[in-house]
């Protein structure tokens, strides 16, 4: 097979996605908008701290919305804008490549 040079918008995607959290985080906001504690009591061994750096790179990756809900609590939920929601069926490939080919770690 020919080997074709590393697209750097390529790298720059990979770099993003592993990132550590990160994929796991998008997987779960595929579900639809949620709070910032569904997202951290869905993803054992996330540390709150480490969430919400994720969440902030995502967003300024423009990955990831953060939307305030002047109410009182105040209510915040992130949820994927349409980049984010793209990444779903690279996200179902990798899901569907990881249930045929690896097998499950205890």
């Amino acid at each position: 097979m020919e080997q074709v040079p590393l697209c750097p918008r390529f790298e720059r995607a990979v770099e993003i996605l592993s990132k550590r959290w990160i994929s796991l985080i998008v997987f779960q906001l595929l579900s639809g908008p949620q709070r910032f504690v569904n997202i951290e009591q869905a993803i054992p061994n996330l540390s709150g701290k480490v969430l919400s750096e994720r969440l902030k790179e995502l967003e300024l990756e423009g990955i990831v919305k953060r939307v305030v809900f002047p109410e009182s609590p105040v209510r915040i939920e992130y949820s994927l804008t349409d980049k984010g929601r793209a990444l779903a069926p690279i996200l179902g490939e990798i899901a569907k490549w990881s249930s045929e080919w690896l097998p499950i770690l205890k």
